[in-house]
């Protein structure tokens, strides 16, 4: 499906019947990150997944865009679809720092929330190589915040010499500046909804105690599951043990 927002032609998917949940991807990604989950999702609520701008199928803004113009981006989606009530927020990685920055400035309103390796912890102990920095003495790229489809292409082209996130996405190297400079833990304070963050103890991207850890400190109502095994992409190398952990969640 397609509409456009703010200008820009976006793509997205809204399937299923019942209370209604928003996913949000990370970045670099889009809505399809997000197949295994939302097959399971539909079967009882009304979904809705969204490819955000700069990425997938969705146009990217003509300026560099931060966590709030992304929040203003979701307010005006949801608005033109005529959704006020969404019950259950689900971000993944940047889509999680999206989500906290979104409900904590009540550009979005929901009931629950769920946080899949959220990043947003900007700091030294936080995500260690998203910090723009130089590889060229080893002239390798780390590649731990891809998916698996991902890394192959990323790997055969190496784009400049910055070392994190950016260079999948080169085209969206100054929103990756300022997104990365936002924290969002005075935003997560804010946050009274019970919410659901799920990590993988392997995740190098948005690791365990750097991230997740001081957000579920900062969140009040929030619960903190640990993904034996797996990395940044647990909703899609553990998605069986993933969905289990949301639909109880939710229910």
């Amino acid at each position: 499906m397609q509409i456009i927002v703010q200008g820009l032609l976006t793509h997205y998917q809204h399937s299923g019947q019942g209370k209604t949940i928003l996913l949000l991807h990370g970045w670099a990604n889009s809505l399809d990150s997000f197949e295994t989950l939302k097959a399971e999702l539909i079967t009882s609520y009304d979904v809705i997944s969204v490819d955000l701008p700069g990425f997938g199928k969705t146009q990217t803004p003509k300026s560099a865009w931060n966590l709030d113009d992304y929040s203003q981006f979701v307010k005006d989606f949801l608005d033109k679809l005529n959704i006020p009530n969404i019950y259950c927020v689900v971000g993944h990685s940047n889509g999680g720092a999206l989500a906290i920055r979104a409900l904590s400035t009540k550009q979005i309103s929901a009931q629950k929330l769920v946080l899949l390796a959220s990043s947003g912890v900007r700091n030294s102990k936080g995500i260690k190589n998203i910090a723009i920095k130089a590889v060229a003495k080893s002239g390798k790229v780390a590649t731990f915040w891809l998916s698996p489809s991902t890394k192959q292409k990323l790997q055969q082209k190496l784009y400049g010499t910055i070392g994190s996130d950016m260079l999948v996405a080169p085209h969206m190297k100054e929103t990756f500046k300022l997104t990365v400079r936002q924290d969002i833990q005075a935003d997560a304070r804010k946050l009274d909804l019970p919410t659901l963050l799920i990590y993988g103890n392997k995740d190098k991207a948005t690791p365990l105690k750097g991230v997740g850890e001081p957000l579920h400190r900062q969140i009040a109502n929030s619960r903190l599951e640990i993904v034996d095994g797996a990395d940044h992409f647990a909703h899609q190398t553990n998605p069986e043990q993933i969905q289990k952990l949301i639909m109880e969640f939710l229910s």
